[in-house]
C-alpha cells in the first residue's frame, strides 16, 4: 500500500531501512554502496531505494529534518511497510571535546524538551532510548571491522538557530551526558517504542560546538563512509 508521503508498495521496502535526514544521501548511499538498487519513492523529493548490500537486501530512505518529518516516514515505515528495524545515520555538532570531529556516536540515549512523544502518545519521557540489542550488535560489528563508536547520549533538538541560554551545551553534558546534538533521534526511539519495532542512531561528528571546527563538504562525504559501513555491517546481521 502507499501512504500520502511514500508511494511504495510493501514488498518494495526491506525489513532493515537507514536513514539520513537528507534525502541526496540516500541517494548517494544507494549509488555507492548499494548493489542494483532501485527508486521506490520520490513523493516530496523524499527518496527511497533497496538493493542489496552482500547479498542481503537492505533500504535507505531520508527522514527529512526535524522530529515532525522524520515522526511521520519512520512511523510509516514502522507501521505500514512492516519494517522490522531502522538505523538512523546522521550528522551531529558536538558538545565536548570527548567527541572529536570525525568521530562516530553510537546513541545510547536521546534527550529532548521536544512535546514529539507527549503529543503523539502521551508519553512524558524526555529520554527516549534505542534498542538494546540492535545497540550491542552495532558495537560488536564495529569492532569487527574496526570503525571505533564513542557511546553517548544525545540532545535531540527542534530548534536549530538558538537564541537562548549559551550555557546550554556545558548544561547538557553535565546534566544529561549528551555529548552531542541532532534532531531526529528523539522521534525515531520513540516511534520504534511504541510500535514494538527496532532503531538505533549512529552520527558522525561534522561540527564542533567546543572549538569552532566544521568539515567540508568533500571531508563530509568521505568521513560519513565509515559510519555508513558500519550500519550496512550491521544491518546484514540482523
Amino acid at each position: 500500500m502507499s501512504t500520502a508521503h511514500n508511494s511504495a508498495n510493501i514488498e518494495d521496502v526491506a525489513k532493515v531501512v537507514l536513514m539520513p535526514g537528507d534525502p541526496l544521501r540516500a541517494k548517494l548511499i544507494a549509488e555507492n554502496f548499494l548493489k542494483d538498487a532501485v527508486l521506490f519513492n520520490d513523493v516530496r523529493g523524499m527518496l527511497g531505494y533497496t538493493g542489496t548490500y552482500k547479498g542481503k537486501r537492505v533500504s535507505v530512505m531520508g527522514s527529512g529534518m526535524g522530529m515532525a518529518s522524520m515522526g511521520i516516514y519512520s512511523y510509516e515505515l514502522f507501521k505500514f511497510y512492516d519494517v522490522d528495524a531502522i538505523i538512523r545515520v546522521g550528522s551531529t555538532g558536538s558538545y565536548s571535546e570527548r567527541l572529536p570531529m570525525k568521530s562516530v556516536a553510537l546513541v545510547k540515549g536521546s534527550y529532548s524538551e521536544s512535546t514529539y512523544a507527549l503529543a503523539q502518545s502521551g508519553d512524558t519521557d524526555t529520554m527516549q532510548y534505542p534498542d538494546e540489542d540492535l545497540n550491542k550488535l552495532i558495537e560488536s560489528v564495529s569492532q569487527e571491522v574496526s570503525i571505533p563508536v564513542v557511546k553517548t547520549n544525545t540532545h535531540s533538538s527542534d530548534v536549530f538557530y538558538y537564541e537562548g541560554d549559551l550555557e546550554q551545551p556545558e548544561k547538557m553534558v553535565e546534566e544529561q551526558d549528551a555529548l552531542c546534538v541532532e534532531m531526529e533521534s528523539f522521534a525515531l526511539f520513540h516511534n520504534a517504542k511504541v510500535l514494538n519495532k527496532k532503531a538505533a542512531c549512529l552520527l558522525t561528528v561534522s561540527d564542533s560546538l567546543s572549538t569552532n571546527e566544521h568539515l567540508s563538504a568533500d571531508e563530509r562525504q568521505t568521513s560519513f563512509n565509515e559510519m555508513i559501513t558500519l550500519a550496512l555491517e550491521s544491518a546484514i546481521r540482523l
